[in-house]
């Protein structure tokens, strides 16, 4: 039990940077060269912590075969659902507004658009929160790593999101009510992660571990780095790649 109560705090503090993006998005007008170069330090960061944290545990774990079967799935699930969501109005649900070709629709111009922004919102976060809870496993220490790096990457998402969602006409109940919404389903990822994935044998934790895994990794790419490279252009590898070395960095410490 106690375990379980320390992995939804844990996903609660993750998730709780979904909020801070959020506020700093809707409420101020931050130029979008500032978004873009928050996104790619972000998404570096993510890109890392999957590298080390996730598919390099799962291998050490269980061998070659789980990690690479695991990361695939995890990948194909993602993108299954955001095509699935796409259609549906939530293509661009991590773009700012900026460019108007790349905006968030509004519920005028598709009908049905708010509820599968908020679902595309869910499908980012969950594997995300639900790798924290997994990580308690692995001697009944969460990985402070994974916890700072879904933090870190978590501000830009609110931040851009949010944004879009204010040009695209929401107001402060929805994006905040979806917003708070994804920090409490984070937080009950990371119980579930615990309670359920630990019942398991260690090549099974491993495979979930890299299904997730997968599922980030698919989600940077399709996501965060698209909405970084719209403006930050000549700049954006050497910014992921100071997210990565951070992540990097604390994942050796």
């Amino acid at each position: 039990m106690a375990g379980a109560v320390q992995a939804g705090m844990w996903g609660l503090v993750a998730g709780s940077a979904l909020l801070v993006g959020a506020v700093a998005g809707y409420g101020l007008r931050i130029p979008q060269k500032v978004i873009a170069t928050v996104m790619a330090f972000g998404a570096g960061v993510l890109l890392s912590a999957v590298s080390f944290e996730l598919v390099g545990e799962a291998y050490e774990q269980a061998g070659l075969m789980p990690a690479a079967v695991g990361t695939l799935a995890g990948a194909l699930a993602y993108t299954g659902g955001n095509m699935w969501l796409a259609g549906r109005g939530a293509r661009h649900r991590k773009r700012s507004g900026h460019d108007r070709k790349q905006a968030q629709p509004s519920e005028a111009q598709q009908s049905g658009s708010g509820l599968a922004l908020a679902f595309g919102a869910l499908l980012d976060g969950v594997p995300e929160s639900a790798v924290i809870g997994v990580s308690l496993l692995d001697g009944g220490a969460v990985s402070l790593v994974t916890v700072a790096a879904v933090f870190i990457s978590n501000v830009p998402e609110g931040l851009s999101s949010s944004a879009g969602m204010k040009k695209a006409g929401r107001g402060k109940a929805y994006v905040f009510g979806v917003w708070g919404a994804i920090a409490a389903a984070g937080t009950l990822s990371a119980v579930l992660g615990y309670s359920v994935v630990g019942g398991f044998s260690p090549a099974v934790i491993a495979a979930v571990t890299a299904v997730a895994a997968g599922a980030i990794l698919a989600m940077v790419a399709d996501t965060m780095i698209p909405e970084a490279f719209q403006e930050a252009h000549l700049a954006i590898g050497l910014v992921t790649v100071s997210g990565f070395l951070v992540s990097f960095a604390l994942s050796h410490t």
